[in-house]
C-alpha cells in the first residue's frame, strides 16, 4: 500500500486500518453513486419526475461523502483509490439490474442502500475499535445519510 509522510500523530498501524476501511467505503459509495445516477437517468413510470429528482438528490449527497472519504484517506497519508475501475474492482455491492419501472428501480436501490449502510456501520465500529475516533465519526455521518435515503426509498415501497 502506497503511503506518504504525514505529521498526523495517529499511530501508523491505526492509520493503515482506517485507510483500508475508507478505501472500501470509497469503492462502495462510488459504485452506489453510479448506480443511483443510472436509476436517475433511466427510471420510467407514473412517478418518473419524483423519482428522477429524488435519485439526483441522493447522488449529490453521495458525491459529498465520496469526497470527504477520499480526503480522509489522503489526510492519513494514504492514496484514495477513487477511479471508476478501482471502485468496480473492489465494491461489495451487486450490480444494478436492468430494471426501469419505478417500483422495481426503488426496490433495487433500497437493497443496495441497505447493504452500503450495513458496511458503513461495520466500519464505524472497526475504526472506533482501532482507535480512530475521527474516521469513526466520519462514517457515522455517512451512515446517517444512507439510513435517511433508505427510509425515503422504503416509504415509496409502502405506498
Amino acid at each position: 500500500m502506497t503511503r506518504f509522510p504525514t505529521r498526523n500523530t495517529l499511530p501508523e498501524e491505526i492509520r493503515l486500518v482506517s485507510i483500508g476501511l475508507l478505501n472500501q467505503a470509497l469503492a462502495d459509495l462510488t459504485d452506489l453513486h453510479s448506480q443511483t445516477k443510472q436509476a436517475h437517468w433511466n427510471v420510467k413510470g407514473m412517478q418518473f419526475i419524483a423519482l428522477h429528482e429524488l435519485f439526483d438528490d441522493f447522488a449529490e449527497t453521495l458525491e459529498e461523502h465520496i469526497d470527504t472519504v477520499a480526503e480522509r484517506v489522503t489526510a492519513l497519508g494514504g492514496v484514495a483509490n477513487g477511479t471508476v475501475r478501482m471502485a468496480a474492482a473492489h465494491t461489495a455491492l451487486p450490480e444494478l439490474p436492468a430494471v426501469y419501472e419505478g417500483r422495481a428501480v426503488v426496490e433495487a436501490l433500497a437493497e443496495r442502500y441497505a447493504l452500503a449502510g450495513t458496511s458503513v456501520r461495520s466500519a464505524i465500529d472497526a475504526a472506533g475499535k482501532a482507535g480512530d475516533a475521527d474516521t469513526s465519526d466520519l462514517f457515522t455521518g455517512v451512515s446517517r445519510d444512507l439510513d435517511k435515503q433508505l427510509w425515503f426509498l422504503e416509504a415509496h415501497l409502502n405506498a
